[in-house]
């Protein structure tokens, strides 16, 4: 269920970037398929981070190139663990 919900956030996110609800799915790379520049990414990571409460490091934001990458990054950052 996590998951599911973290998808539908992540689409809500690169919706406010301007992407085309046709255009994303988890195989779409963010530079090819999407055409993201740097404002784009700039907008994304903005929203990403406030949206899901994340911080994202400069090296964890290079490495992503698909939007299964960041869902992936933020199925970890928002597991809760229970004791």
């Amino acid at each position: 269920m996590e998951n599911k919900t973290n998808q539908r956030t992540l689409y809500k996110v690169l919706r406010k970037t301007g992407v085309r609800r046709d255009r994303i799915k988890l195989e779409a790379s963010f530079t090819d398929d999407l055409n993201f520049d740097q404002v784009d990414w700039a907008l994304f990571v903005f929203y990403l981070e406030g949206l899901f409460k994340i911080q994202l490091e400069d090296q964890e934001i290079t490495k992503l190139s698909l939007v299964n990458d960041t869902l992936e990054i933020v199925n970890k950052r928002t597991k809760v663990e229970y004791s």
